[in-house]
C-alpha cells in the first residue's frame, strides 16, 4: 500500500466531514467511512503509519477519529 495515497484519500475524508458542526459527528463519519468502505490492508497501514509517524500529515479530524474509534474500525478486521 502507498501510505501517501492512503493518507491522501482519508484527509479527503476528513474535508468531506469539516462541514459537520458537530466535531463528534464528524469523527464518527470518518470512523464509518473507514471501518465501511476500507479494506483491512488499508487500515492497518494507516494505523501503522499512525503509530509510527513523528510528524504526521494526517488532518486533525482523521488523526481524531483514528484515534477516538480505534477499536470500532479495527473491530472491523475479522
Amino acid at each position: 500500500m502507498n501510505i501517501e495515497h492512503l493518507i491522501h484519500m482519508a484527509n479527503q475524508i476528513g474535508a468531506y466531514f469539516e462541514a459537520e458542526p458537530d466535531r463528534a459527528v464528524a469523527s464518527a463519519g470518518v470512523a464509518d467511512h473507514l471501518a465501511r468502505f476500507w479494506e483491512k490492508r488499508m487500515r492497518q497501514s494507516l494505523y501503522a503509519y499512525l503509530d509510527s509517524a513523528q510528524d504526521s500529515t494526517l488532518a486533525p479530524l482523521v488523526s481524531e477519529a483514528l484515534t477516538r474509534h480505534r477499536e470500532r474500525i479495527l473491530g472491523k478486521l475479522q
